[in-house]
């Protein structure tokens, strides 16, 4: 009877610690990493930063590219950017009649530029952009004369 009663316990414990161990497991997904996708964008970083001077370059040259250059005496030029030891990166060709409203943009885009390389502590070669002449009109855009 010992060996019964002995037998039935070891069995209940065994069913007992099956039925526990069989237990559903809820996942807890909030610790771990999420999808690049889902993550907001990191504002404070150096490839934000560069994403959004990107942008702001991209969209001064779609503006000008609205325009096609048909007299190259309606056209002038600007420096654009900032380089890092000072002065800018190039110069970009636009429409005068849009003067107004672009040279505040690229203004703009010169001084996030310097911001961002006071920020990262960027280098430059230093060397001096050669500055143009004028414009001239090829196929309709604006090319740069030196």
């Amino acid at each position: 009877m010992k060996n019964q009663l002995l037998k039935i316990s070891v069995i209940t414990f065994c069913l007992s610690l099956f039925a526990v161990s069989c237990k559903t497991v809820v996942n807890d997904d909030s610790n771990l990493p999420k999808d690049i996708s889902e993550r907001p964008a990191d504002e404070n970083s150096q490839k934000y930063d560069q994403a959004r001077l990107e942008a702001i370059e991209s969209a001064i040259h779609e503006e000008i590219a609205k325009e096609e250059c048909t007299n190259a005496t309606d056209w002038t030029f600007s420096p654009i950017g900032s380089k890092a030891c000072g002065g800018p990166v190039s110069y970009i060709a636009y429409p005068k009649k849009i003067e107004s409203t672009l040279l505040p943009k690229i203004e703009f885009y010169k001084n996030a530029m310097s911001e961002y390389n006071k920020k990262y502590n960027i280098t430059s070669d230093c060397m001096m952009p050669a500055e143009p002449t004028g414009v001239k009109c090829e196929n309709g855009k604006a090319v740069l004369v030196y």
